[in-house]
């Protein structure tokens, strides 16, 4: 049997999920494509890459960057926390029509409790408020953060951000900013879910001297694993939550929806920190 996969998102060259799914799909004795949809490549737009995925048979897709908001138009949510969070990584296709899940939002706390335990997020720094911001945002507050401070660019957008965080979780503090470096003041952690740092996007979100007093750094790029914001994190002593923890727990669960297997995750693990095989 051939399970048929695909990523919808932007300078997705360097990404780990085709080799993490083929993995999977090699422990539960399936044979994996997984193919890299960039819709400026293939001179289509967003929706319709994602509408012509499911014509073509692919069972599902991963949504990344910078479509992961724009999606939620295009699927059926039936979980009333992910309708809240108003984001979607992980399409399915089938009898029911295109379903969305957020793997962002259940891999980030599975990522976070793995490395921090049961410690509490305390007051948190958010700097990036878009698809993957949104879902860790959400997740930061299910693990009982006692206030976020939301900083972007686009200020109207992490004010959208803090009002849906103040409905779902009343008791939740939530400011929103424009100015890092100000927000990083007497906070304990310190979290990236924007694109710098990334392949492409060289730099850091936040200068180095602003991190000074926190106690945790997360860093939702994985590609570079060690990024500058989160060499300028370990260099404060700060304990670091990487983007690749991430990668791996949202990958693991995307999985059980396409596949409806649950691999074996340590195995998974040792098999993607491998050296990967050139034939």
């Amino acid at each position: 049997m051939t399970l048929r996969l695909g990523l919808i998102g932007d300078n997705i060259a360097a990404s780990q999920s085709p080799r993490l799914h083929r993995l999977a799909g090699a422990q539960a004795g399936l044979d994996v494509t997984y193919d890299l949809l960039v819709p400026a490549k293939l001179g289509l737009g967003f929706q319709e890459v994602l509408h012509k995925a499911a014509r073509d048979g692919l069972r599902g897709v991963n949504i990344t960057y910078p479509y992961k908001e724009r999606v939620v138009a295009e699927v059926t949510i039936t979980d009333p926390v992910l309708t809240a969070i108003g984001a979607v990584n992980t399409v399915i296709f089938g009898d029911k029509g295109r379903v969305g899940y957020n793997t962002d939002y259940t891999g980030f706390k599975a990522a976070y409790a793995r490395v921090r335990g049961d410690s509490a997020p305390g007051t948190t720094l958010m700097i990036g408020t878009g698809g993957v911001g949104r879902a860790v945002a959400f997740g930061l507050a299910d693990l009982g953060a006692r206030a976020l401070r939301l900083v972007d660019r686009d200020v109207s957008k992490a004010k959208i951000l803090a009002g849906d965080l103040a409905r779902a979780f009343p008791d939740l503090a939530v400011v929103v900013g424009d100015d890092a470096a100000q927000a990083a003041q007497g906070a304990d952690g310190l979290v990236n879910c924007t694109p710098v740092g990334m392949v492409g996007h060289d730099g850091t979100p936040l200068p180095a001297a602003a991190m000074s007093g926190a106690s945790w750094a997360f860093d939702a790029v994985y590609t570079p694993k060690d990024t500058q914001f989160l060499r300028d994190a370990a260099t404060a002593g700060l304990a670091i939550l990487s983007g690749w923890e991430l990668f791996f727990h949202q990958g693991v669960h995307a999985w059980q929806h396409f596949s409806g297997r649950t691999p074996d995750p340590e195995a998974l693990r040792d098999a993607l920190l491998s050296p990967e095989r050139v034939t």
